[in-house]
């Protein structure tokens, strides 16, 4: 589309520029054959004079201006006339030029920080993310890029290459300072004693439903000579007294529990502070990360997520999209309506903008420098040309009016003071 769109420009200035020009040489053709006819007419007389004069001015005029603006490009009649091409000639200090000019005057610090405050860019931001349309494109736009980025995650050796990198990050954390601020928060919220009820609730209802095996137990262990019946009544009553100690285990205040909540404690204390503990739990992790099994529950895990996110992506109405979409308007919406937020959002551009600008402007200029550099000489006075062209042009005009202006005003003088 950006393409498509640059060269119909282009077509358009092309055209324009050609009517001007063939405009200003149609007016200098015919100063020339103005010339000529009041100077072959032979017919005498102030207003024959006076256009032979102002024709004959406006020849010069606009021939000098015409070598002058063709100089500019090109060698007027191809002739090795010096001074002219200079823009061809000229074009390591044009590119120079432009750099020094970019990188003084456009990209200066100050003249940034300025415009970025003048601009209220958090404030247009988030008025553009407010309205459905502009959210629904961005979201669009994202749903996109992440499909892509999806896709290219199918390649075996780029999926080998992430699982390696991120088993080094996994490594690379110590798991003991985050397993005690986990069971510090676990703690605070109580929901140590929820998993400890959990438990008790899976040990209970497995003595219940496994009694024979709480019977097999007690023959195992019991006399030859003790009667099946009375190993029954044993098993029973282990089981039933476990399953009644389980039931006052339910009570919170029960010292079981604040023996519970003391080991915790404690545990936290050594995951914090003890080394031995650290290495134990590193261990862990590292065995963990090496088993096989994890790899391909990963694995399996990624492929089937992988597929789910894709197909639901691939969707022009999909949930990822909609609730994408939602959730920038939100935001927009949020910053629009907050002058505190916007005030907040543009300290932290214009830093971002000044952290980028300041160490970069100078490659920035140099990069401009270069790229003109790079330009073949018939692409540098094809652009110029183009853009300034008409403009140029009128100059040509002018020239030629001028002159015939000034030629008429010099005979009309001239005759005056005789």
């Amino acid at each position: 589309m950006v393409d498509l769109t640059s060269s119909a420009v282009a077509t358009d200035q092309r055209a324009s520029l050609r009517r001007h020009r063939a405009f200003a040489t149609a007016l200098l053709i015919a100063m020339g054959i103005g010339y000529v006819v009041a100077l072959r007419s032979g017919l005498p007389g102030y207003w024959m004079d006076l256009l032979r004069a102002g024709t004959e001015a406006a020849l010069v005029g606009g021939l000098a201006d015409w070598f002058a603006v063709t100089a500019l490009f090109r060698r007027p009649l191809g002739l090795p006339i010096p001074h002219t091409a200079v823009i061809p000639n000229s074009r390591d200090r044009i590119g120079s030029g432009l750099a020094t000019f970019i990188e003084q005057h456009f990209l200066e610090p100050e003249l940034v920080a300025t415009r970025l405050r003048a601009a209220g860019v958090s404030r247009r931001l988030g008025a553009w993310l407010a309205d459905r349309r502009n959210a629904d494109l961005v979201s669009d736009r994202l749903a996109v890029i992440w499909s892509f980025v999806f896709r290219s995650l199918n390649d075996q050796k780029l999926q080998r290459l992430m699982q390696m990198m991120l088993r080094r990050q996994i490594r690379e954390v110590d798991f003991a300072p985050a397993l005690a601020t986990l069971l510090v928060i676990l703690r605070q919220n109580g929901a140590h004693q929820q998993l400890f009820d959990y438990v008790l609730a899976v040990v209970r209802h497995y003595i219940s439903v496994h009694q024979d095996e709480v019977l097999e137990v007690v023959e195992q262990r019991s006399r030859w000579w003790v009667p099946r019946r009375v190993d029954q009544r044993v098993a029973r009553e282990i089981a039933e007294g476990l399953i009644s100690y389980i039931d006052d285990l339910k009570n919170r205040g029960h010292e079981a529990r604040e023996s519970f909540d003391q080991a915790i404690e404690l545990f936290i204390e050594r995951l914090r502070h003890d080394p031995a503990y650290r290495t134990r739990i590193n261990d862990m992790r590292d065995r963990i990360l090496a088993a096989p099994q994890v790899n391909e529950y990963l694995a399996t895990l990624w492929l089937g997520l992988r597929a789910s996110i894709e197909d639901e992506l691939a969707l022009p109405d999909s949930r990822v999209r909609q609730a994408l979409s939602g959730i920038l308007r939100s935001i927009g919406t949020a910053i629009a309506d907050d002058a505190d937020v916007q005030a907040r959002m543009d300290r932290r551009i214009e830093e971002a903008v000044m952290t980028l600008i300041v160490p970069w402007r100078r490659n920035i200029g140099h990069f401009v420098e270069d790229v003109v550099r790079s330009w073949d000489t018939r692409t540098i006075v094809d652009r110029i040309e183009l853009a300034v062209g008409k403009d140029l042009q009128y100059i040509r005009v002018n020239g030629t009016l001028v002159g015939a202006a000034v030629g008429c005003a010099i005979f009309a003088i001239s005759e005056l003071i005789r």
